[in-house]
């Protein structure tokens, strides 16, 4: 069920990658290893990936929105699964794998059509009356 916006999953984006960045400090597990590391790398990949995507919160716009969403399900998958990759599951497992978890939900439920009353391209349907010049 695609219920998110384009800009919503944009501004959603922002504040996940701040929120990685800073999650091993806020939740105290930073200690120097992939457990520290994996979000903050993640985090600042979210953060450069939104300003480079396509849509209404894009700077760069240099990605298309489904090569966004397609990075989403790579990074989510890899988050989630990352205290068993680097094993570290021992020490810490729950933010990476639910904020992995988020981001594959969040990537599942963004349309990539825009918003209603959006400016679109429309397909030429030309009539007698305009002799073929478009609107």
């Amino acid at each position: 069920m695609k219920v998110l916006s384009t800009r919503a999953h944009g501004i959603m984006d922002y504040l996940v990658g701040i929120i990685l960045i800073a999650a091993p400090f806020i939740l105290g597990f930073d200690r120097g290893g992939a457990e520290t590391w994996v979000p903050i790398i993640v985090g600042a990949m979210i953060l450069l990936q939104n300003l480079m995507t396509n849509w209404e919160v894009g700077v760069f716009r240099a990605m298309s929105a489904n090569m966004h969403l397609n990075m989403d399900y790579l990074i989510g998958i890899f988050l989630a699964a990352s205290p068993w990759i680097f094993n570290f599951d021992d020490y810490v497992y729950l933010p990476h794998l639910l904020v992995g978890i988020v981001i594959l939900l969040q990537a599942m439920m963004t349309r990539v059509v825009p918003e209603h009353g959006a400016v679109t391209r429309q397909p030429y349907r030309g009539n007698s009356m305009n002799h073929g010049h478009t609107h």
